[in-house]
């Protein structure tokens, strides 16, 4: 069976790329498919003031395999979409897997999959990291539908992702099952099934293999060196104002008032701050970008001014949080959970996670918010705690809840055994 995986690839940064790897990984390791990353070389429009190809990491993901990649797709040049169609079909294959993570992507990949949808054989599948866009531009409904409508097969990693999807298109019948099954009707292409209702395959975030904890590490000397304490809450990722790091560092700020053993770390990289601000090309790309926010995106979404780490110095606790506000080489990432006792996900609204994936390898619990997808996988009490949103008060007292009442290591093993990349392939593969 040959299956193409086509998003980014993995010169570039971020949990798509990390994931679209993870799954290519996974597919070649069952030594009955022939695997093919088809990638993009430029995501998204030109005007978008940010770095996203990874400059930091030395490390090889794909060492060791037999994955093809080939960097084609252009966003800004519409002839390389008819280019990614041709080279697609001349792999010849089975299945072509859409990573879909945002909605301004819906243009060329509309038109990818339309293309494919000519040839029969061929199923396409869209797995679906969201459907309703966290920014919530007046143009996002549109580009997803126009995007992910040519699907043969969706999957999804929550319910509440199902939902949406059923809420995107109300007039079409959806049949979703956990294991992968799909009956397709003799004859028919793609995924078509019988019963003329489309495949959702409700999976899971996979547990991240990418990232794996050392055992030649020395978090003591770790903690020592970067003047850590007994209780060390981690914030990990890019900086994204619906991440909620403004929560993480009131929160934690009201703890370390009645608390002197406990520490956190910020782990990530500004999401717009990634250019050198007084290159020409910066400056031109921020006036322009600014312009197309203001006629499509409200007031409120505009996340260009989100500095939350200001906080720090307002706040009195930059003596109590290591900063690392960059990104971090693949190579470097199992030291800052190694370090770490948990987790802390306080996000305003959520998908399913990369970072709280991460976690689960190094058998780390959580401290989420009760949005999106954490009540799904995070049990209040057992594997994780669960806050109030927008409770800074009570978001204190989960981060306290998890010193008190430390959530055994062994209990997030045992929620997150099944969830491995093996067992999401072969539900893919059906």
């Amino acid at each position: 069976m040959t299956i193409v995986c086509f998003g980014p690839g993995p010169k570039f940064k971020g949990g798509i790329s990390n994931y679209n790897t993870s799954l290519a990984k996974a597919l070649d390791r069952r030594g009955d498919c022939e695997v093919h990353i088809v990638s993009w070389t430029q995501q998204y429009p030109a005007i978008i003031p940010r770095e996203f190809v990874d400059k930091t990491s030395k490390v090889d993901l794909l060492e060791g395999t037999d994955i093809k990649v080939q960097y084609v797709t252009n966003y800004n040049n519409p002839l390389t979409w008819q280019e990614t169609y041709r080279r697609i079909v001349e792999l010849k294959p089975d299945k072509v897997i859409f990573q879909w993570a945002i909605a301004i992507q819906g243009l060329p990949m509309g038109y990818i999959a339309r293309k494919l949808r000519r040839h029969p054989e061929i199923e396409v599948i869209f797995d679906l990291h969201f459907v309703i866009q966290k920014e919530n531009s007046s143009l996002d409904r549109r580009f997803t539908q126009y995007g992910i409508a040519p699907a043969d097969t969706f999957i999804a990693h929550a319910y509440k992702t199902v939902d949406e999807l059923k809420e995107l298109f109300p007039g079409r019948a959806f049949d979703v099952t956990e294991t992968g099954e799909r009956s397709i009707a003799e004859g028919a292409g793609g995924g078509a099934q019988v019963q003329g209702s489309t495949p959702v395959i409700k999976l899971y975030h996979p547990v991240y293999d990418l990232f794996a904890p050392r055992e030649d590490f020395d978090a003591t000397a770790f903690r020592r060196e970067h003047g850590l304490r007994e209780h060390v809450f981690l914030f990990f990722g890019f900086i994204r104002k619906y991440k909620g790091l403004h929560h993480v560092i009131r929160a934690f700020a009201e703890l370390a008032g009645r608390r002197e053993d406990v520490s956190l770390i910020i782990c990530g990289e500004s999401f717009w701050d990634t250019l050198k601000s007084d290159k020409l090309s910066t400056k031109l790309k921020n006036v322009t970008f600014g312009l197309a926010k203001q006629l499509f995106l409200k007031k409120a979404d505009d996340e260009r001014e989100y500095r939350p780490l200001e906080l720090l110095d307002e706040l009195g606790i930059r003596d109590r949080v290591m900063v690392k506000n960059e990104f971090v080489a693949n190579e470097e990432v199992h030291k800052y959970f190694q370090a770490s006792d948990a987790v802390v996900l306080f996000y305003e609204y959520a998908t399913p996670s990369g970072v709280e994936s991460i976690s689960y390898n190094f058998q780390l619990p959580a401290i989420a918010t009760r949005v999106g997808h954490f009540p799904e996988t995070i049990t209040d009490g057992y594997n994780g705690y669960l806050a109030a949103p927008g409770d800074v008060a009570d978001m204190a007292r989960q981060l306290e809840r998890m010193i008190e009442s430390p959530i055994p290591r062994a209990h997030v093993y045992e929620t997150t055994r099944e969830m491995s990349w093996d067992n999401y392939a072969a539900a893919i593969v059906g």
